[in-house]
């Protein structure tokens, strides 16, 4: 645009030294052509203003459409995490009607394997699920177990059940700090 405009700058120019030089019907001339290239370039100013207003506008269409896409996504997360929740309550109800605790799914005693550890089997899934819980077989096992790194294939462990949650918390703590390798 800038040439636009020095392109009718020197129009008029020639049109002012034409005016100088007394020759007014060719002045008037060059003055109505910057006139006309003024106006032209106005429209295509008009013009240009309009398609960045609209490649805005359809910018901030697509960003609302992201988060709208975003939020509904969001949406089906949550509600398949409450499809999830509302099962397991149903579950838990079930079994509760029915006599049948989780506890009791659960063994109450675990025969150790050759190479396996009291991280390992508090880490089962049937078991505690959470190695960081190996301090409550050991304590509930100390009449076995001197040493809880050295653990010997045949022994049945009891596993303690109905636990509060501290015991729970005071036993993770103390697993995590001093792990078993």
């Amino acid at each position: 645009m800038p040439d636009e405009f020095k392109n009718i700058k020197e129009t008029l120019s020639k049109g002012e030294v034409l005016l100088f030089e007394n020759e007014s019907e060719e002045a008037d001339k060059f003055f109505h052509l910057a006139w006309t290239k003024g106006n032209l370039l106005e429209l295509h100013l008009a013009a240009e203003k309009s398609r960045l207003a609209e490649a805005d506008r359809q910018r901030a269409e697509a960003v609302e459409r992201e988060r709208q896409n975003a939020l509904q996504a969001e949406q089906i997360r949550l509600s398949r995490l409450n499809e999830e929740a509302a099962k397991i309550t149903e579950i838990e109800i079930k079994n509760d009607k029915t006599g049948q605790k989780n506890e009791k799914m659960s063994p109450t005693y675990h025969t150790v394997m050759r190479g396996e550890t009291l991280p390992q089997i508090a880490a089962r899934s049937d078991i505690y699920n959470d190695q960081a819980l190996w301090p409550l077989i050991y304590r509930a096992n100390r009449d076995q177990i001197r040493d809880p790194a050295h653990i010997w294939p045949g022994q049945s462990l009891r596993i303690p059940r109905n636990l509060s949650r501290e015991e729970i918390a005071e036993a993770r703590r103390y697993g995590q700090e001093k792990p078993i390798r």
